[in-house]
């Protein structure tokens, strides 16, 4: 597949990347190459082959949702700069609050 510049450029500006003229050649180069690959690929058979969401199957990689005690009040306040006995106090961000 032949790109122009003009379609570098393009595919540049829709990545938000800064390219410099210098650059067109060397990336449309690239980028023919990775459509090459895809073209490859294309090629490929896949009768028969289920569509997945990922190559590996992965189960619930999550830890399992179990009640754990939790610091007491104290002692997560311990290190806190400032706090009223009760909560931490941290500086106002909005005016007029």
């Amino acid at each position: 597949m032949e790109l122009s510049r003009d379609d570098v450029r393009k595919v540049a500006g829709l990545a938000r990347l800064k390219v410099t003229e210098d650059e067109l050649d060397s990336l449309a180069h690239d980028l023919r190459a990775m459509i090459g690959y895809v073209q490859i690929l294309n090629e490929v058979d896949t009768t028969g082959v289920a569509p997945m969401v990922h190559a590996v199957e992965l189960q619930n990689v999550l830890r399992a949702d179990t009640l754990v005690p939790s610091l007491e009040r104290p002692a997560a306040l311990s290190n806190a700069p400032q706090t009223d006995g009760e909560c931490f106090l941290v500086p106002a961000i909005i005016d007029g609050e």
